[in-house]
C-alpha cells in the first residue's frame, strides 16, 4: 500500500534518529546525583535529574575510610543510575568522583570495586581538575563571568578566579561541610578559625574585590532558596539569581547561627541540609570577609556541566548559549518553521538604537515566540511567560529572562498585564518596550500564519514620528482589516502614527 505524503512525513518523523543523550554521574562526599542531558551543540539540556544523599565523606577526616553505610547507598544508588542511564541508550557515561574517595585510604579499593561490579570507569577527579571542572561550567554560559567561582561540597571548598570568562589561579580546599563539620567538632568559632586560616593562604583571593561570587553547590543554592523565600521575590529560579555582597553577609551571618531546630521551621530547607547549613553559611560568610565581592551569584551549574562542555569542540564555546537553547525549544515546539532570525530581521528597523532590550533577547523573544500554540488561545499568553519564566535556559539573568517573557506573552495578549514578576523587577519604559516586541511579533504571524519566507517579502520602516508596513504589488494574502489593526496597535505603543503602502501606494 503506497503512503499517502501526510503519512509518509508522520512516519519519517517517528522513526527519526532520537536526540542522542550523555549522562553524568557525580559522586560527591555527601551525595550521588545522575544528570542526563540532551546532548546539542552548545546548551546542555537535563533530561533527567535525580540525587540521593549518601554521606560517603561522613567520617573520612578521623578514620581514613568511607562510612560504611554511605557505600553500601552508593552501590543501591549506581545500580538504579547506571541500569537508568543504559535504558536510556546514553551515548556517553561518566562517573566521576570527588574530593571524599580522592581523600580516603580505601578510595581505589571503592573505585575498582565499582568499575567491577558495574562495568563502568570511574574518573577520580583530582583537587585542581575537580576546581575547573566546575569553573567551566560557570564559563561556559557566563562568557563574560568575572570574579571568582566557589564550588562547596561535602569534602572541598573549590575556588577559581575568572576574569571574563577566562580561568585563572585555583585552589582546593579541605573545607567542605561534612569535612569541615568532623574537624571543627561542630563549634562555630572553631570553624570560623579553620576557615580563615585556610583562606588566608590564598594570596591572590583579594583579586575577587568589586566583581562578583559565583556560588556553586547544593548547599549554597539551598541559601539562595532561603534569601528568595524570605524577601518575597516573585521569580523563584535560583540560576543566575543575584544578591549584593551585603545582602548575603546578612543572610549568612544569621543562618550560621541557627540551631538544627530553628532551620527546620524554614520553609524549602531540606532535612539532609539541618545539620550541615549553618557550617555552609559560614564559610561563605567568611569567604566574602576575604574575598570583598561586590555580589554574589548563585548557578545551577557547576562540575557536572563543566564535564559536558569539556568535551565540546573549542568552536562552540563561541556560541551564545541563549539562543542555542532558544533555538532548541522552538524546533521542539513550533508549527510550519518561521526561524525566529527571520523575525529579528524583519522587526529590527522599529528598535535602532534600542538598548532596553537589545537584539539578543530580541532575538531570543522570536525563536521562542510560537512555543505554545497548542495550548486554549486564551490562555497562551499567560501560560507563554509562565514557561519561558521557569524553563531550563543558559546564559540570561533574572532580569533578561523575564524581557523575554513578557515579549512572548504579549504577542499573544496585547493587552495583558505584565504581572507581578515584572512590575516587581522592570521599571516602566522596559515594560513598555517588551510590550512594543510582542505586538510586532503578533503582527508578524499575523502578516505570515507562521509561514517561513512570507514574512521577507513585507518589511517595516520607522521615520520620525512615523512607522510604516511596506506591502508587495499584488500581495493581497497580506491585506486585511485585522493587518491594519495590529499595525496600529504596535504604532500606539511606540508612540508613532501607522501607515501602509503597496507598491508607493499609501493610505493610512
Amino acid at each position: 500500500m503506497q503512503l499517502s505524503r501526510i503519512d509518509a512525513a508522520v512516519l519519517a518523523e517517528t522513526e527519526a534518529a532520537p536526540t542522542p543523550l550523555v549522562a553524568v554521574i557525580d559522586l560527591g562526599s555527601n551525595s550521588i546525583r545522575l544528570v542526563v542531558f540532551s546532548e546539542q551543540v552548545r546548551v546542555p539540556f537535563p533530561m533527567f535529574n535525580e540525587k540521593v544523599v549518601c554521606g560517603l565523606g561522613r567520617g573520612v577526616r578521623s578514620t581514613g575510610r568511607l562510612d560504611r553505610q554511605g557505600i553500601r547507598a552508593a552501590h543501591e544508588a549506581l545500580t538504579r543510575y547506571v541500569g537508568l542511564a543504559r535504558a536510556m541508550n546514553v551515548s556517553r557515561l561518566d562517573v566521576l568522583a570527588t574530593a571524599a574517595v580522592r581523600e580516603a585510604d580505601d578510595g581505589p579499593d571503592f573505585v575498582a570495586d565499582l568499575e567491577r561490579r558495574f562495568d563502568i570507569r570511574v574518573r577520580v577527579l583530582s583537587g585542581p581538575e575537580e576546581s575547573r571542572l566546575a569553573a567551566r561550567g560557570v564559563a561556559a554560559v557566563r562568557t563574560n563571568a568575572d570574579g571568582i567561582m566557589g564550588d562547596l561540597g561535602g569534602g572541598s571548598l573549590d575556588l577559581v578566579m575568572l576574569d571574563k570568562g577566562e580561568l585563572g589561579a585555583d585552589a582546593s580546599l579541605l573545607l567542605g561541610h561534612l569535612w569541615l563539620t568532623e574537624v571543627s567538632g561542630g563549634d562555630r568559632e572553631a570553624a570560623r578559625k579553620i576557615i580563615d586560616d585556610a583562606l588566608a593562604a590564598i594570596a591572590w583571593l583579594g583579586d575577587a574585590g568589586g566583581r562578583s561570587l559565583f556560588a556553586v553547590g547544593g548547599a549554597w543554592r539551598t541559601l539562595a532558596g532561603v534569601s528568595i523565600s524570605q524577601s518575597g521575590r516573585p521569580l523563584h529560579v535560583i540560576d543566575e539569581y543575584t544578591i549584593s555582597a551585603r545582602e548575603a553577609a546578612d543572610l549568612t551571618h544569621a543562618i550560621a547561627r541557627l540551631s538544627p531546630a530553628t532551620i527546620a521551621r524554614i520553609p524549602g530547607v531540606s532535612r539532609g541540609r539541618l545539620d550541615t547549613l549553618p557550617l555552609s553559611a559560614l564559610i561563605m560568610e567568611r569567604l566574602l570577609h576575604a574575598a570583598r565581592p561586590k555580589r554574589v551569584v548563585f548557578c545551577a551549574g557547576g562540575m557536572r556541566e563543566g564535564r559536558f562542555f569539556e568535551a565540546l569542540p573549542q568552536s562552540a564555546e563561541r556560541i551564545d548559549p541563549l539562543i542555542e537553547g532558544c533555538e532548541a525549544l522552538a524546533r521542539r515546539h513550533r508549527r510550519f518553521g518561521l526561524d525566529g532570525r527571520e523575525l529579528a530581521r524583519w522587526m529590527a528597523p522599529l528598535f535602532a538604537g534600542d538598548d532596553v532590550i537589545d537584539a539578543r533577547l530580541r532575538l531570543a523573544a522570536c525563536h521562542l515566540s510560537d512555543i505554545v500554540w497548542t495550548e486554549h488561545p486564551e490562555y497562551r499568553g499567560a501560560i507563554a511567560r509562565q514557561r519561558i519564566l521557569y524553563v531550563p535556559l543558559w546564559g540570561v539573568s533574572h532580569r533578561e529572562r523575564i524581557l523575554i517573557a513578557l515579549c512572548v506573552g504579549f504577542r499573544y495578549q496585547r493587552d495583558a498585564a505584565a504581572g507581578e514578576v515584572a512590575q516587581t523587577l522592570l521599571k516602566e519604559h522596559e515594560v513598555r518596550n517588551a510590550h512594543a516586541v510582542g505586538l510586532a511579533l503578533r503582527l508578524a504571524f499575523t502578516l505570515s500564519g507562521g509561514v517561513p519566507d512570507l514574512l521577507s517579502r513585507t518589511r517595516l520602516k520607522r521615520k520620525r514620528q512615523q512607522v510604516t508596513l511596506v506591502l508587495p504589488d499584488g500581495g493581497k494574502i497580506f491585506e486585511g482589516e485585522k493587518v491594519e489593526r495590529r499595525l496600529r496597535s504596535l504604532a500606539r505603543v511606540l508612540g508613532l502614527v501607522s501607515t501602509v503602502t503597496v507598491q508607493g501606494k499609501r493610505r493610512s
